[in-house]
């Protein structure tokens, strides 16, 4: 087996082992401690029966880092429709408003109406611009000092550009190559699969995905997708 093939399958098995390792080593100590609270004489099976509920939600979260490495190399067709990006980031309007309200971050829409149609998979593309937002808080979070980001969509003659702007840190330039990276994070319970996750997405789209940092700090973060009719 070539060098090529052997890193990236070590690569795939740390991120496997970063995404269930928290997961199982938490179920391990519920399930030791529940077993302490039934093992007595008078049986605590109240707070008990709280510690197997702590086990179910532990185990539905190993159950979902297992779908979200499956959605990441998922190599099946989008389940395409004609819509306009304004309809999407409307729908997902309430989720990310609540995003921010809950991150104390003030978050701004400029997704004009008129804007050409492209031909997506809904729900893949709101997940893209889902992704991108929660980085964008996480990140202005960090600054210390004002707290922002815009979400903004334009057009040109032959692509709608969704750009997701934040007040954070910029993006160090030791860590630029790395960003789209399966597994690659900084965050400390991150799992380094959402950008690359949301490149896979817009790649199978026939579009592009990149970022910059702009003189005025904080990071952009962009994605272009082909328009139905030129």
């Amino acid at each position: 087996m070539d060098m090529s093939r052997i890193s990236a399958l070590a690569e795939m098995a740390s991120g496997i082992a970063h995404e269930l390792n928290q997961p199982l080593g938490a179920i391990a100590a519920y399930s030791q401690a529940g077993s302490r609270l039934l093992n007595r004489p008078e049986p605590l099976v109240a707070r008990a029966l709280d510690v197997f509920l702590d086990i179910n939600t532990q185990a539905l979260k190993a159950g979902e880092g297992i779908r979200r490495i499956r959605r990441l190399f998922d190599q099946t067709e989008p389940m395409r429709e004609e819509c306009r990006m304004g309809e999407l980031i409307e729908e997902l309007r309430p989720v990310l408003e609540l995003m921010a309200q809950a991150a104390e971050v003030a978050l701004s829409l400029d997704v004009p109406a008129s804007l050409p149609e492209v031909s997506v998979d809904r729900l893949r593309i709101q997940h893209v611009v889902f992704s991108l937002v929660q980085n964008g808080l996480d990140a202005s979070l960090q600054s210390g000092g004002e707290s922002l980001v815009h979400v903004n969509v334009r057009a040109d003659r032959y692509h709608v550009e969704t750009s997701v702007s934040d007040s954070g840190a910029g993006i160090s330039d030791d860590i630029r190559d790395q960003l789209f990276v399966p597994f690659f994070t900084t965050k400390r319970r991150g799992t380094g699969l959402g950008l690359a996750s949301s490149r896979a997405a817009i790649e199978a789209h026939e579009g592009s995905i990149g970022f910059e940092s702009p003189n005025r700090g904080g990071s952009r973060f962009w994605f272009r997708l082909p328009i139905t009719r030129p």
